[in-house]
C-alpha cells in the first residue's frame, strides 16, 4: 500500500489520479511530481516499487506544501483577512459568500439551512 504524506493512495488507480487524493495536489501537480520522479503517468499505484515511492515522497516533501502545513497556512490567511477587517474577512466572519455572488435566492451551502422568519400578526380591532 502506498502511503504518502499520511494519506493511503488507492491501489488500482493510475499514478496521476492516485496522487490527487493528497490535499494540495491536483492533476497538473501530480503530473509534475511523476515527471520529476521519472515515473510513467499510466503506471498504477500498486505497480510502484519502493525506489519510486521514495522518489515521490522526497519530491513532495522538498518542493510542495501539502496536507497539514497547507491547511494551516490557508486558515492563517483567512484569519488574517478577518483580523484586518477587509471585505473578504467580514464575509468570512458572517458566513456569506465572498466573491460577489448573489445571496437573495442561492448560496445555501455557505449560509446553511434556512431559518424561517414568521410574519407579523395583524392587529385585531
Amino acid at each position: 500500500m502506498a502511503r504518502i504524506s499520511g494519506i493511503d493512495l488507492p491501489k488500482n488507480k493510475r499514478g496521476v489520479i492516485g496522487l490527487t487524493y493528497i490535499y494540495g495536489v491536483g492533476r497538473s501537480t501530480a503530473s509534475e511530481i511523476l515527471k520529476n520522479a521519472g515515473i510513467s503517468e499510466d503506471k498504477k499505484v500498486n505497480e510502484w516499487n519502493d525506489d519510486e515511492l521514495a522518489a515521490i515522497r522526497g519530491y513532495i516533501s522538498d518542493n510542495i506544501k501539502v496536507e497539514g502545513e497547507l491547511r494551516s497556512e490557508v486558515q492563517l490567511n483567512i484569519k488574517r483577512l478577518m483580523d484586518i477587517g477587509c471585505q473578504r474577512g467580514i464575509r468570512h466572519r458572517l458566513g456569506l459568500p465572498l466573491r460577489g455572488q448573489r445571496t437573495k435566492n442561492n448560496s445555501r451551502t455557505r449560509k446553511g439551512k434556512r431559518k424561517t422568519v414568521a410574519n407579523k400578526k395583524k392587529a385585531s380591532k
